[in-house]
């Protein structure tokens, strides 16, 4: 009877009125005390009401039962793929969604249905990377935002990929608690590409020099990524495995890892080269002079010429003893920068060849050399600087004591006492004050 009813009453009841009566109905549903019969009445109105022509009624029917464990999941289900404005609100919320039902609205839906499950308060691995792989751009910054989300590194990666060249999807992903080393990488390589496009298309540097620097920014991200994991971890060799299969994994940038002290970077490059274990891999560089040292080098497809500066290097980092010939400990690495002793020591072993096959070797690390040079001068000339600034800035004050050495004169005596207030305000340079330890000594004396 109340099927019918309510049937013969929305058939000629405007859409609004209609919209608030599935709502109410909606939660008479699921939490009024309807008996049996009166709930599987209910019930089949709000099926029914799936297929009402007015977008405000469908609307109104999602909002009430979109968080409800006890909706009906056809209902939920036939919600989820109506239109983005109707769908969103039960993506966003209902518990009773699957991952698989999830994937397939995602596929199916457009930015603002696929934002909607990116926002979930959690979202499992799987229908993070169907969204990483497939959703839009709005979606993907929704999904960054989104600490909830279970985001694994090869899904970050790929929307690296789709949207690297978009500076709001990489901020979105650099505002995340913890991002892997391999995601930074690829940050800092997609915003140097994007960068290096933009001065080519203005025509501000030519492409060849474009790319260089280009390629100098991605190495030096590298580095200081490098600097910021374990000496060698599974961040690290995840690390170098990235940039091997981006390519970015070349025998300058191994020998630029040592340069800046990175000895951790340079035995997962090993590693990854070589396929051999990270302990086997670690007695080898302690010894550099050695033939097993040779023999992995040659296994890693390191040209071979450069081996004396990737051995020169290993001695100047001092892998036996833990400092450099000069001192320079070789934990210590700034920050990833290049270490100008390191350079200067390797390029005397290198000069000392008298080889003309090492031309352009000396040449990168004359480079190296001016950049180290360059950066060693900016921090010498940054400490001058604090400390002009320091010597420049006024003393700070003392704290006032307890007891104050100097008081505003008391009234005269043609002033009632009462009269006399406490100064409160500090004292200015025409006031007269008095001293009272020369009036204590003068008062000894009499």
């Amino acid at each position: 009877m109340i099927v019918r009813k309510f049937i013969q009453w929305s058939e000629n009841a405007p859409a609004s009125a209609r919209a608030e009566g599935v709502g109410a109905l909606a939660r008479a549903y699921l939490y009024g005390d309807l008996e049996a019969q009166e709930r599987a009445d209910a019930e089949q109105i709000l099926y029914a009401m799936l297929d009402d022509p007015s977008p405000l009624v469908r609307r109104s029917l999602a909002e009430s039962i979109a968080s409800a464990v006890e909706a009906p999941p056809a209902i939920i289900l036939g919600l989820a793929l109506d239109q983005s404005d109707i769908s969103s609100v039960v993506l966003a919320r209902s518990p009773l969604l699957t991952d698989a039902q999830l994937i397939d609205c995602a596929s199916v839906g457009d930015r603002v249905a696929q934002a909607a499950i990116a926002l979930r308060p959690e979202l499992s691995p799987a229908v993070a990377s169907a969204l990483a792989e497939v959703a839009s751009r709005e979606a993907l910054i929704a999904l960054a935002v989104n600490e909830g989300a279970n985001l694994p590194e090869f899904a970050m990666r790929r929307m690296i990929e789709r949207f690297g060249g978009d500076p709001e999807l990489r901020e979105a992903l650099l505002g995340r608690p913890w991002i892997p080393a391999a995601v930074r990488a690829a940050l800092a390589a997609a915003a140097a590409r994007q960068l290096a496009d933009y001065a080519v298309e203005r025509n501000w540097l030519s492409p060849a020099r474009s790319e260089r620097i280009a390629k100098d920014s991605r190495e030096r991200a590298a580095m200081i990524i490098a600097a910021g994991c374990a000496a060698f971890s599974e961040e690290t060799a995840a690390l170098a495995a990235y940039l091997r299969i981006s390519g970015q994994l070349t025998a300058g940038l191994a020998l630029r890892g040592l340069l800046c002290g990175q000895t951790g970077l340079f035995a997962a490059t090993l590693v990854e080269l070589t396929g051999m274990g990270p302990r086997r891999v670690a007695g080898l560089i302690r010894e550099p002079a050695s033939t097993a040292f040779a023999a992995v080098y040659a296994k890693a497809g390191l040209p071979a010429p450069l081996m004396v500066a990737f051995r020169a290097a290993l001695v100047a980092l001092g892998n036996n003893s833990g400092k450099t010939p000069g001192g320079l400990n070789a934990d210590a690495a700034d920050g990833g920068a290049l270490r100008l002793p390191v350079i200067q020591f390797v390029l005397s072993q290198c000069e000392a060849m008298q080889d003309e096959s090492l031309a352009r070797l000396i040449a990168l690390l004359r480079r190296f050399e001016a950049d180290a040079a360059r950066e060693q001068g900016r921090k010498g000339l940054s400490r001058l600087r604090e400390a002009q600034a320091e010597a420049a800035a006024p003393p700070v004050a003392a704290a006032a004591p307890e007891t104050p050495d100097y008081l505003p004169i008391p009234a005269t005596a043609d002033e009632p006492e009462s009269k006399v207030e406490t100064m409160t305000e500090p004292l200015a340079e025409t006031d007269i004050v008095v001293d009272l330890v020369a009036l204590e000594k003068e008062l000894l004396a009499a």
